[in-house]
């Protein structure tokens, strides 16, 4: 049986929201989308997104409302005083593919409920390039019957979607598995930069390390030395398809929880520390395998982090 074709109100249509919208459009949805800044909204009509007048316009005839936005408070914002709730039609469904706060998703889910309505988080992995290939990883908390309607969707924005849990479970999966991503990338850069002290090529450690115990994907798909993956962004003078502020935006949400949760998280609370000086400095407008030059200049020092003693004399390495 043929999914049936959904009305989406769509609102947040930047570089991951975009190209989300166009693929429901190609799956054969009608998409109706909102974004603040006019050049992103021009953008989606071209593929086929009508434009809506305000972010409640976009959700007046919509079966599902999906929100792809910076930070809880908008998400939030835009549910209570930006009208959503109040303009949807009971018992809409309403997904939220964001990485936001965990508290905050449960907040949203809350307020989605009071209002009549029904609601997942679903943030989602696989960057700029899985957002135009459709081929996103979702995550999922909420109902089963929430996350079973939203399937078809998810599918056709991507290709896989796992429920997690119930509310905020989404978000807890996407926390935990990009503080993997970022220890994992430190750690990569790391041994990337003692290779070349101890003479090694990177080709060299990546042949070695690619198909040994030290492979995963900050390696072979993301290695942030130019050479040995040749679509990696560290070919292309680390223009990013995945921010390095995001990174740290994302890694700042799973310390928090880490802190509220209280897990020692010793590892993913340093990955934090380093990629917030990174982003807010060199890497602003870089990929999050940049990290690799301030760590091979000797720039990023986390908290409690310094380089050990030489154990010949007693001094900092």
């Amino acid at each position: 049986m043929n999914d049936p074709i959904r009305t989406i109100g769509f609102i947040g249509l930047g570089h991951m929201g975009g190209p989300m919208a166009a693929n429901l459009v190609k799956a054969g949805h009608r998409v109706i989308g909102f974004d603040l800044v006019p050049e992103l909204l021009a953008t989606a009509t071209g593929t086929g997104v009508e434009a809506a007048g305000s972010a409640a316009a976009a959700v007046t005839a919509a079966d599902v409302v999906i929100t792809m936005l910076p930070a809880g408070r908008h998400v939030l914002g835009l549910y209570r005083d930006g009208g959503l709730l109040a303009a949807a039609r009971p018992g809409t469904l309403f997904v939220d593919c964001s990485t936001i706060d965990v508290a905050d998703a449960r907040t949203a889910h809350d307020a989605a409920v009071a209002a009549g309505m029904r609601a997942l988080d679903a943030p989602v992995s696989g960057g700029v390039p899985g957002a135009e290939a459709a081929t996103l990883t979702f995550m999922a908390g909420g109902a089963h019957t929430e996350f079973a309607e939203a399937e078809p969707l998810l599918a056709a924005m991507g290709r896989k979607a796992v429920h997690c849990g119930g509310a905020g479970a989404g978000q807890a999966a996407k926390i935990c598995n990009n503080m993997i991503l970022g220890v994992s990338m430190i750690a990569v850069s790391e041994a990337f930069v003692l290779g070349e002290r101890l003479g090694l090529s990177h080709q060299a450690l990546y042949d070695v390390a690619s198909t040994a115990s030290g492979q995963c994907w900050a390696l072979t798909v993301n290695c942030p030395v130019p050479g040995p993956v040749p679509t990696s962004p560290a070919n292309r003078d680390y223009a990013p398809g995945f921010a390095a502020p995001l990174m740290a935006k994302d890694l700042g949400l799973a310390a928090n929880a880490a802190r509220t949760a209280h897990v020692p998280a010793h590892l993913g609370l340093a990955a934090a520390r380093l990629y917030a000086d990174y982003a807010a400095g060199a890497g602003a407008e870089q990929d999050f395998s940049g990290i690799v030059r301030t760590l091979r200049d000797g720039t990023a020092t986390a908290p409690g982090c310094e380089p050990a003693s030489d154990p010949k004399d007693g001094t900092p390495a």
